[in-house]
This record gives structure tokens, sequence and C-alpha cells, in this order.
């Protein structure tokens, strides 16, 4: 019986031992397919990973490829461009002198949000019921009804208060926006008269068959820059033969590097890199003999489309490159177009339809370079400095009496005559007893006309704000719809801010005497006639100041400065260039002057040849900015000093730029009497009103730059409006 029991533990402990094994066996196993899926959870992980980098990278690359396909298709463009330069002038209108000139005619005025008045809080909404019934007895509910009461009360007023405040804010910026908007609508009415005015002084200077107007008209023809592109010069000389009714014109035509040097761009996926694959150097050379072929057609085609009087019997185009000569190493004018044409001619050709090299060497018999790219020359046959055609038309201006010396009775007779030329019935009034009027016109008008008071002051000085305000209270006195003062001198800011709004105008110095010419009528403002410059005053010295043996003191006479209209240039003589004072002076918001010293391409060096308040000086002070002037009799000021002579030969211009306070809103449409003061130390002087643009917040009011071997000054009156950091990045100045 005990082995029987023996056998039967020995098999339970079997059993156990085996059934331990089963289920060690099992946790393997089951640690072992763990594993297993843990490593195949990997490995998904891994492959869906692997999978979505490849989908990143693919994206990637789509993006980098695309990115070179956009930097082709915008070399495409850019060839596409300089093949049309022909075909796109045909396509203009051709400049016309004679047409009639289109009125500024103003939007009207949108105040936009500042229109809406500010609601003001309705007291009915801050009522608090009164208590009734038995409430109305309870000093409990009184006590609450009261004090309920007084808060609403105080929330009304505070509300009624800040309503009141917001509206007033609301007028004064609604003021301000339409002072704005008057300042830019008068600007730019006066910026049509004044082109009014030079279209008929020089149809009339025309008509009379002075030189120089032809010279004069068809550089404006050209300098006209309709859908021309924008990098391309716009400079070059005319000169006009009368004799042979030849019009020589020098101009300049863009260098070879306007043609891409780059064909097209790809990605290069191996190395992760943008390729730019070169223009082959035979389709630059011909894409560059076209387009200088397209230029010179083109300009002639300008020329001959804008002589409606037939003027122009031939023209001679030289049309050259700036570059440096290989055998001196100067830079110089490299000419590589030459052509002679005459109007028969030229009208025979159908430019349309033409091949532009073909049409220019075998059509007109004209001359271009074999290797424009080297700048290889070809000679011409007659320069427009060889015509001596520069006369200056206003020769006879000093056969004009002066304003200023003209006996009182007879300014006001020339005053009178004057609007009586422009439509008007006037008459003088007698020298005493007329209450301040001059002149009376009345406008025969039916419907606008009426009776105007018109005051004549000949000063030197600028006339005083009481008199325009004596001007407004004379013209209601009168009963007159309107109060004109004319002046030989000039106004300040106050006097054109006091007529904004008004039925008042206010004709300075330079109008009038533009006016008296309109109208056939002599005058000038100062000046010997018949004599040439005014004779020196000498300042002999005085014993009695205990300076013996000092040497007299010469005062020369000061010539009235040039004033000019946007797009004019003027040519700086040679001594004035070695030094010139540039200042600009406005009333209303603060700005800045800025000058920035630019290449060839535009742009600046370096940041250092930006000069501003934080950087006044560059270019070892050939250009250096002065203090600022807050105060000044007619606003604020701020100037500059500008050694043309002294600048490095790689800087080709020097921008003259305004650009208002960073940490403000201001726009250049708030400035009033803007003026920029260009002067030399030999009395030579210039002056340029930029117009009040409200869309921009920095202005490029003027600039200098070299023309054959010399300087030029040309009026912009341009901008931007992003302020500093616009024009500073339009120059190549890194704004971080």
């Amino acid at each position: 019986m005990a082995r029987q029991r023996s056998h039967g533990v020995l098999a339970m402990i079997a059993e156990a031992q085996r059934q331990q094994a089963r289920e060690q066996e099992a946790r393997h196993r089951a640690a072992a397919a763990a594993q297993r899926q843990y490593e195949r959870a990997q490995r998904e992980a891994q492959r869906a990973a692997a999978q979505g980098e490849r989908a990143a990278l693919r994206a990637y690359q789509q993006g980098r490829e695309g990115d070179a396909a956009r930097r082709t298709a915008e070399l495409d463009e850019q060839v596409a461009r300089l093949r049309s330069v022909l075909a796109t002038g045909l396509a203009g209108r051709p400049f016309r002198l004679t047409e009639p000139q289109v009125a500024f005619r103003p939007p009207p005025f949108d105040p936009g949000p500042l229109g809406r008045p500010v609601a003001m809080p309705d007291q009915g909404h801050y009522l608090v019921p009164q208590p009734t019934g038995l409430q109305a007895l309870n000093p409990v509910a009184r006590q609450q009804y009261d004090q309920q009461a007084a808060q609403a009360r105080a929330r009304f007023e505070q509300d009624w208060y800040g309503a009141r405040q917001a509206e007033d804010e609301r007028l004064r910026r609604l003021a301000d926006y339409r002072a704005q908007y008057d300042a830019w609508v008068a600007e730019n009415h006066r910026l049509a008269a004044d082109r009014s005015r030079q279209a008929a002084r020089l149809t009339a200077d025309l008509a009379a068959g002075a030189p120089d107007a032809v010279v004069e008209l068809f550089e404006t023809v050209l300098r006209a820059r309709e859908n021309w592109p924008e990098e391309f010069p716009c400079d070059g000389a005319l000169g006009w033969d009368p004799s042979a009714r030849q019009l020589v014109v020098d101009w300049e035509l863009p260098g070879p590097d306007c043609v891409p040097a780059v064909a097209r761009v790809r990605y290069v996926k191996s190395d992760d890199r943008e390729a730019e694959v070169a223009r082959p150097a035979g389709e630059r050379k011909a894409l560059y003999r076209e387009l200088l072929a397209q230029c010179a057609l083109r300009v002639l085609a300008e020329l001959f489309r804008a002589d409606q009087g037939e003027l122009l019997a031939s023209v001679v185009l030289n049309g050259y490159v700036e570059g440096t000569d290989p055998a001196s190493g100067r830079d110089e004018q490299r000419y590589l177009v030459a052509v002679t044409v005459r109007r028969e001619e030229f009208r025979a050709v159908a430019l349309d339809r033409v091949a532009p090299v073909d049409c220019l060497l075998d059509g007109l018999r004209g001359r271009l370079s074999a290797r424009p790219e080297k700048l290889e020359p070809v000679p011409t046959d007659r320069l427009a400095a060889d015509t001596g055609g520069y006369a200056d038309h206003r020769q006879d201006a000093e056969d004009d009496p002066d304003l200023f010396e003209l006996d009182p009775i007879a300014f006001e007779e020339l005053i009178a005559e004057l609007f009586r030329r422009r439509g008007f019935r006037t008459r003088t009034t007698a020298r005493s007893g007329d209450q301040g009027v001059d002149v009376i016109a009345e406008d025969p008008d039916p419907v606008t006309g009426g009776q105007i008071v018109i005051q004549a002051k000949r000063y030197r000085r600028t006339v005083d704000p009481t008199a325009v305000r004596d001007l407004d209270a004379t013209r209601v006195h009168h009963g007159a719809t309107k109060g004109i003062l004319v002046t030989t001198s000039g106004f300040g800011p106050d006097s054109y801010r006091w007529v904004e709004g008004k039925p008042l105008t206010l004709v300075d110095g330079p109008m009038l005497v533009g006016l008296l010419r309109e109208h056939g009528l002599a005058g000038r403002l100062g000046g010997t006639p018949g004599a040439g410059p005014a004779a020196p005053t000498v300042l002999l010295p005085r014993e009695e100041l205990g300076l013996p043996g000092q040497e007299p003191t010469v005062l020369l006479p000061r010539p009235e400065p040039v004033e000019l209209l946007p797009g004019q240039n003027a040519s700086l003589p040679e001594p004035a260039a070695a030094e010139l004072s540039v200042r600009f002076d406005a009333a209303g918001p603060e700005t800045d002057l800025t000058l920035l010293l630019l290449t060839a391409a535009g742009t600046v060096r370096d940041d250092q040849d930006f000069v501003f308040y934080h950087q006044p000086s560059a270019a070892d002070g050939a250009v250096t900015l002065g203090p600022k002037e807050l105060d000044g009799p007619d606003g604020h000021g701020e100037s500059a000093t500008v050694r043309l002579t002294a600048l490095p030969t790689a800087v080709e211009r020097v921008a003259v730029s305004v650009t208002m306070d960073t940490d403000g809103s201001a726009t250049c449409g708030e400035l009033r009497a803007a003026r920029l003061s260009v002067s030399a130390a030999d009395g030579s002087a210039w002056t340029f009103r930029p117009p009040a643009d409200p869309e921009v917040s920095a202005m490029l009011v003027a600039e200098f730059y070299r023309h054959r071997g010399g300087w030029k000054l040309r009026a912009v009156g341009q901008g931007w409006s992003d302020g500093l950091a616009g024009l500073a990045r339009a120059h190549g100045v890194d704004v971080g």
C-alpha cells in the first residue's frame, strides 16, 4: 500500500513539474509573440516614416523645381519685353503738344468711416424704474432707487462725454483729411496749369520760329517715356540746324547687360541646388543688336509721329552707350548706332512688319555695331554739339519791362489788361478811396460770373499774411464772388493756409510772368534790360571803423532762381558743381532730408552711402547733412552740402529725398508750401515745388546725375507709400 502511495505522490510531482514547464513555455511563447508584435509595429512605423519622408522630400523637390521654373519664366518674359520694344512703341499714342489739355478732375471727396458721426448715448436707456405700490412707501426701497438712479446718471454722463470726445476727435481727423485732400487737389490743379502754360508758351515759340523751341519740343517728346522699360536710360542731347531743317539727336541706349546672361534655371536633385544655364554668347549678341535697332527705329518713329507741323526734313540719330575706352581707360560715349533718314524715306517704311536690324542697315542705310557687346563703335556723321542749336528762347525777355520798376499806376493798368485779355471786363480804381481794391473785374458768364476784386502789390519781400486776410475782408465788403491778390514776390505758408476753402486766389511773381507771356504781355522780375548782368555792388571800407587799408568788398548780384517742373532737368555750370547748398522747406508735419549716393545701377555701394539723421556724412564729407530747423519763418527746414566734383567715380547719381516721421502716419499730402532750393557759390540757383501726394510718405524730390563729363539736376517728385523703408529698399540699402 505504501508503494502505491509513493507512486501517486511522484506522479503528482511529475505532473506539477510538467504543468510548470508548460506554463513557462507559454510565457516564453507569449513573450516571443509580443516581441515579434513589437518588432512588426516598429517596422510598420519605420515604413510609414520612410514613406512620409519620401513624400516630404518629393514636395520639397517639387517646390524647388517650381522656383526654378518661375525664374525661367521671368527670364523668358524679360527677353519677350526686349523683343517687343518697337511694337510697344508703335501701339502707343503719338505725342501731341497741340491737343487740348485734359483738365484735372479730382474724384469726389470720400471721408469713408470718418464721415459717419459717433452715435450719442440715449438717456432713456439709462432710466431706472421708480418703485410703485407699497415699495414707494418703503424707505429702504426709496434709498435703493436713489442710489441706482445716481449710478445710472453717472454712467450716462461718462458715456456721453466719451462719445462727445470721440466725435470731436472724428471731426478733427475729418478736417485734417479734408485739408490733405484739398491740398492734393490744389497741387494737381497747379501742376495741370503749369503744364498748360508750358505747352502754350512752347506752341507760341514754335509759331514764332524760335530754333531752341524745336529742340525743347522734341526733347520733351523723347523724355515723355511712355511704355519704355523702366530700366532703360533717358538721357541725351539734341541740336537743330534750321537751314537744313535737320534735328541731330545723341541719345543714350541700354547697355549689353540688359540682355540676361542666363537662359534658364534648372533644379539639380542630387546636389539640391539651382543651376543657371548660360545663354549662348551668339544669342546674347543677336538679341542685343536687335534691341539696339529696335530702340533706334522707335526713337525715329516717336520724333516723326510727333512732328505735326512737319518741321523735320531729316533726323540724324546717334545712339551711344556709356563705356570705357580700352586704349585710354577713360569713360566715354561709345556710339553703337548712327543713321540719317529723311522724312519721306521713313514714312515709306512699314515698321510693324520689318526685321529691325535689316531695316536699319539695308532699308535706312544706317550703321550698327558688328560687336555691340564689346562696345565696338561705329563712325558718326554729325553730333548734336556740332549744330549749335541751343538758343535761349528767353533772350528777348531782357527787353521786357522790369515789373519791380514799373510805376504803381502802370502796374495796375498792366494787371487790368491781363485780366481783360483773359475775357473779363476790367477797370482800375482811383488812387484814393479805393478801399484796398486796385482792379475790379467782372466775369460776364451768366451762370458762374460775378464781380472780382483784385489787389496788385509790387513787393520784393514775401507778402505778409495780414494782406491776404485783408483781401478776404475787402471781398466781403464789396460783395464780390472772388478775390485775387497779385504780387511780384511770393507768399508764405500761412497765406496759403488762409485761402484754403475760400474764394481767394494768390498769384506770385513767377506765375504772373507766365500769365503775361501766355497772353502776349511783356514783363520780367529784376535784371537790367539790354545791358547784360547787373553791375556788382562795391562796398568801400570805412576809415572811421579803424580798418585802414581794408580791401573793398564786391557783392555780386544774385540772379532769380530757375523754377523746375516735375521731370525737367538743368545743366549745372562746372563751378557750381564744386559745392552746392541743398535745402528743403515746408510747413506741416516734420520731414527728414535724406541723400543717397548711387551707382549706375541705381543702388548704393554699401550702407555708408545712405546719408540721413543717424549718418549725416558720406564719401569723406562730399555729402554732408546739416542741422534741422524746426522753427523757421516758413515752417521747418533742413539743408545739406553736396560737393559733386569730390564724389568717387563710381557714384553716378545723388538722390535727394524727404521722408515723413516713421513713428506717425503723416504723408507728403500734408506738406504745405514745400520747396526744394539748390544754390551755388557763383549765384546759380534752382527751385522745385514737389507735388503734395497723400499716397506716399517718402519722396524722391530731385537728383543730381552725371552727363557728358558734367552734372545735371532733375526734378522728380515721386515716392513710396511705405516711407523710409521703401526708399531704402528701392536703392539697395539693407533695412534688416
